[in-house]
């Protein structure tokens, strides 16, 4: 029978994601909006958003974190473009941002020294390949695919290379072993849930000594410059942007890492997300019809978590009416105002991708799954 019971909120987005619990416009009536972020209340501002990052994460002393430009995506494009180019290149890709990454490796960059280790939708490449006298480029969480690297244990503690890591959906939703990560990206709009088009990127003391010491001998854009005369512009990791944000998004980034601070910090946000996923996982359990996209649970993300549908009466479809119906089972659950925006990535297999971060309640993730019994009976109907 149809629900009666909906999700308080329905939006189960994996970027934007949804805004933190009991969220409306009134948090950012503290913005300094008309007022220039190099005034000292923008700067101010600015340098809070920096180290509340760094306090709730956890991040040694020794690292620096900065807002740059253009989301995750202008954050690990700098660090690729700044710092790669010095030694050989190795890049992990097991879903469509990371095999990204590897073609800008290959097509912009132009590196002549690369390998690209890749693996299906679901999986994960052996990283037992990776070779750490080389930087080694790689995801933490598959954004696209569900699938995340299990912990650090494959990087090298005595690597010659860099692990340069982009997080932007693991960041904030599961531990990081920032001894073993030298760069790490991400972007305002993930596991916070704040606004786009703002990115962060963390630097250890050996990314920083790469900046100083390396010149990579292509041309740079402005938004990608981080060091100067051979020595890191400091100034970007303690407010100083390269170019000019938001003033209201940085309000709400602020309003975000106040309300990680308020459920526990990192580990209050890492429960509240392994939560989320559980839920689904029960669910996906007694599914006759739903499973995984990544099979193993041990490399299942917590955030971005994708569902493939096995029912043998779709799977007989052909591949365009699999897609049809698949598409008709996300537009009635948003007719429905039971989820919005829950489709696969465009690049990934058929199925649907539903946002766990630690933003979403786990009582709206109970509330929808009958939703997704439901739909998916309806849509049945009309194999």
């Amino acid at each position: 029978m149809k629900p009666s019971i909906l999700p308080k909120n329905p939006c189960f987005s994996s970027g934007p994601c949804a805004k933190r619990p009991g969220w409306t416009l009134d948090a950012l009536k503290g913005a300094a909006v008309g007022r220039s972020h190099r005034a000292k209340i923008g700067k101010a501002k600015l340098a809070e958003v920096i180290e509340r990052s760094k306090k709730v994460l956890g991040m040694p002393a020794g690292y620096v974190l900065g807002i740059v430009p253009a989301s995750d995506t202008g954050a690990i494009e700098m660090a690729l473009w700044s710092m790669l180019g010095e030694r050989g290149v190795d890049v992990f890709a097991w879903e469509s941002f990371g095999s990204g990454w590897a073609a800008d490796c290959k097509s912009q960059l132009a590196l002549k020294d690369l390998r690209a280790f890749k693996a299906d939708y679901g999986k994960l490449p052996d990283l037992a390949q990776a070779d750490w006298s080389r930087d080694v480029v790689f995801t933490w969480n598959g954004t696209t695919s569900g699938v995340r690297v299990p912990d650090g244990g494959w990087i090298a503690a005595d690597r010659q290379g860099l692990a340069i890591c982009d997080a932007t959906s693991a960041v904030f939703a599961m531990q990081m072993p920032w001894d073993k990560l030298d760069v790490v990206t991400w972007s305002w709009q993930k596991v916070l849930g704040g606004e786009g088009a703002h990115g962060m990127i963390a630097l250890s003391p050996r990314a920083v000594a790469r900046l100083e010491n390396f010149a990579p001998g292509r041309p740079l854009p402005k938004i990608f410059q981080m060091s100067k005369g051979g020595k890191l512009t400091g100034g970007i990791f303690e407010g100083e942007t390269i170019n000019t944000p938001s003033m209201l998004c940085v309000e709400d980034a602020l309003d975000g890492l106040k309300w990680a601070e308020s459920v526990g910090g990192l580990a209050g946000l890492i429960a509240r997300s392994s939560a989320n996923l559980k839920v689904l996982e029960d669910w996906v359990g007694q599914s006759q019809w739903a499973a995984f996209l990544a099979g193993d649970k041990a490399i299942r993300s917590s955030t971005s978590i994708c569902l493939k549908i096995v029912d043998a009466a779709y799977t007989a479809l052909s591949a365009d009416d699999q897609a049809k119906h698949a598409k008709s089972l996300v537009s009635m659950l948003e007719k429905e105002g039971a989820a919005y925006d829950v489709g696969a990535y465009r690049d990934a297999p058929v199925g649907l991708r539903i946002w766990g971060g630690a933003t979403v309640e786990t009582s709206d993730l109970q509330a929808l799954t009958p939703w997704l019994d439901w739909a998916y009976g309806q849509v049945k109907a009309a194999f």
